[in-house]
């Protein structure tokens, strides 16, 4: 019988769950809106309910700030995050209570940085990083491997970037730091500047320029501190294909 995992993608918006062994096979998926912690890991846990004797174990990547370190008291939770009634959520502990099987744990955009590092864009590379830009904004830094660590989890969504007030007077929509690459230009920010998602604002409304050019101003940074061989960006606003040729065009004016 061929080993099968279980994977979770626990986003802030929704999770995805997935039975296989690599890309190429999907036995069973599912997904379900990030609701509050019981009702959104009983979800979870009544997904794998059926698969559990097939299971080799349980890879969980999760939205954070998450503690992935093992020696914590708190491996395993989702810290101070400003997303409702999520904060100190015991994520790892849920599941295990309703799961018997091994887990392994981190954040979500390690997780996918891995992802593409093993089966994707960066397959063939030593030094990647994977960007999100969606209800939150992350990223990963994949090295031989093997993501990056430091005393905690990076917080790249947290960088400063330029912020011209009389071009853009809007304060920012991160609660701990206001006008941070995440309170500038993750979905909450959109929504708060127009009171609409951003999937649902045109490809020609100005603002996408001016997205474009604090994702580049962002990216600069990160090229020149942490020199990826590639960058992948990933995340629900970056569904708007139309905003990558913009940011490659404002990142020459870096």
């Amino acid at each position: 019988m061929e080993k099968l995992f279980g994977g979770i993608e626990g986003g802030g918006t929704k999770f995805n769950c997935a039975v296989g062994n690599g890309p190429e096979n999907i036995i069973a998926e599912a997904r379900f809106a990030t609701t509050t912690p019981a009702e959104t890991i009983g979800q979870v846990c009544d997904f794998f309910a059926p698969y559990v004797n097939q299971l080799q174990g349980i890879g969980l990547g999760s939205f954070g700030p998450f503690d992935v370190d093992p020696a914590s008291p708190t491996y395993g939770y989702i810290t101070t995050t400003p997303k409702p009634n999520w904060a100190n959520a015991n994520i790892l502990g849920m599941l295990r209570e309703k799961i018997n099987l091994p887990f392994a744990v981190d954040m979500d955009v390690v997780v996918a940085g891995l992802g593409e590092a093993k089966w994707g864009a960066s397959k063939n590379d030593s030094h990647s990083l994977y960007l999100t830009i969606g209800t939150g904004i992350g990223g990963g830094h994949i090295v031989d491997g093997k993501p990056l660590r430091g005393l905690t989890s990076l917080e790249m969504g947290h960088i400063r970037i330029p912020h011209n007030f009389e071009l853009d007077p809007f304060q920012g929509a991160c609660p701990y730091h206001g006008d941070c690459f995440e309170g500038l230009a993750a979905g909450p920010a959109v929504l708060a500047r127009f009171g609409q998602r951003g999937e649902t604002l045109p490809d020609d409304h100005p603002y996408w320029n001016m997205e474009a050019g604090y994702i580049a101003h962002a990216l600069v940074n990160f090229i020149l501190s942490l020199a990826p061989q590639r960058i992948i960006i990933g995340g629900g606003v970056m569904q708007k294909i139309s905003c990558f040729p913009l940011c490659a065009e404002r990142r020459r004016n870096c």
